[in-house]
């Protein structure tokens, strides 16, 4: 049996119409929709020879027995985003499908292969992403996620209960890795590099780091029009210059930063703002540049608060450190995508992926990206050209054929 690209696309489409509206995808981590799309896999599995379980955390595992007990582990998420795109998470694990397709066609694999389904990798529900590969990794704190709620007030722990998981016994999800010789992860990139290129395809070198803070600026309420401009303590004003700097301080240490909300107190018309409370999320594939940017962004802040009477205060949010990938699997990538393309691309992955997880508990790790129409992810108009589809599903089944042989040497 040959590979069959336009055998993905199609079950891609057919997914879109199962567990999508008008808005976009709807295959939200735990709901109902999340377990059409799981039985929509379990289904085409089905017909393979393999061996089909859900493991302690609810990730779902398709495992191909090879020759050896090493195992290549092939991996994705069909969870989505609320009125998500079409592609993200599920791209990885159909083409995977259909690269296992084509293996147990040709008899049995020098490796064991397996396709794993992360559970909730979005975090869209709970606001904790990578859910399922944080489990497996060893990278997971039960007491912290049994407090998760959703908007609906409905915790973590019930909506596992309820699809037959116990967050309790999550940890155990570790045992899946125990073999573990290399992962590779299929993904739309979500952002416009390659397009910008006119690349269809790239090799991420790996994700960033991520550091996110609340940081507030104290200043003095007082009256809107009574107040002499030479003599306010306005926080607000403060954080806006605070702003700016971010964009210099990003450009100067090659990565990326974002004021995500900003919160006023008393938040009233006729007030000088007292207290502002803004979120950064700073992110770089460097540690050292990466710890730079957070240290610059404190003294700025500090420098802007004093400036303008202010006093300013820093709270933690979370935090990751880059996640390089393994750099033969990274050539190997390269090589794939070179049987299928003219030129491939070497970028970081500035949104996380299960693929972090992973590669953090010691596995040798890589991603291959495919590119985005306008760069637009999690958005019902996500889109990727048909075309580019069909080779990024090439380009992985000829990266498992390397990494099979890395393995086994």
């Amino acid at each position: 049996m040959t590979l069959n690209p336009t055998r993905t696309l199609d079950e891609l489409k057919a997914l879109r119409e199962l567990t999508g509206d008008a808005d976009g995808a709807q295959r939200v981590a735990f709901t109902d929709l999340w377990v059409t799309a799981r039985k929509f896999l379990t289904d085409k599995l089905a017909d393979l020879p393999v061996e089909v379980h859900t493991d302690a955390a609810g990730n779902l595992w398709a495992t191909l027995a090879g020759e050896s007990s090493k195992e290549l582990l092939i991996g994705g998420h069909i969870d989505s985003v609320p009125n998500g795109g079409w592609l993200d998470g599920c791209l990885n694990t159909l083409a995977g499908l259909e690269v296992l397709r084509r293996l147990s066609e040709q008899g049995k694999p020098p490796v064991t292969v397996r396709l794993v389904d992360w559970a909730d990798e979005e975090g869209a529900r709970f606001g904790r992403s990578l859910y399922g590969s944080s489990a497996a990794g060893g990278n997971i704190d039960v007491a912290e996620m049994q407090k998760l709620r959703d908007r609906d007030g409905i915790g973590l722990e019930e909506a596992l209960e309820r699809v037959g998981i116990t967050l309790a016994d999550a940890p155990n999800a570790r045992e899946e890795l125990k073999n573990a010789a290399a992962y590779l992860e299929l993904h739309i990139e979500q952002g416009p590099v390659l397009e910008g290129l006119g690349l269809p395809l790239g090799t991420v070198l790996g994700t960033f780091g991520v550091e996110r803070h609340t940081i507030t600026f104290h200043g003095q309420a007082a009256h809107s029009g009574s107040t002499p401009m030479n003599v306010r303590r306005d926080a607000f004003r403060a954080a806006g210059q605070f702003s700016q700097e971010i964009y210099a301080i990003a450009e100067r240490h090659s990565g990326v930063c974002t004021i995500g909300s900003c919160t006023t107190l008393p938040g009233i018309v006729t007030s000088v703002v007292e207290t502002c409370e803004i979120t950064l999320d700073q992110r770089n594939l460097e540690a050292h540049r990466l710890a730079a940017m957070w240290q610059d962004a404190q003294a700025a802040a500090t420098q802007f608060a004093e400036e303008g009477g202010c006093t300013v205060t820093f709270g933690d949010l979370w935090n990751i450190e880059p996640i390089l990938f393994h750099p033969e699997l990274i050539e190997a990538a390269d090589a794939s995508i070179l049987e299928i393309v003219p030129v491939s691309h070497r970028l970081p992955s500035g949104p996380l992926h299960d693929a972090a997880e992973v590669a953090r508990a010691g596995v040798p790790t890589v991603m291959l990206f495919v590119q985005s129409l306008r760069g637009i992810s999690h958005n019902k108009i996500e889109d990727t050209e048909e075309a580019h589809i069909l080779q990024s599903v090439e380009a992985l089944d000829r990266l498992t054929d390397r990494t099979m042989a890395w393995i086994g040497r």
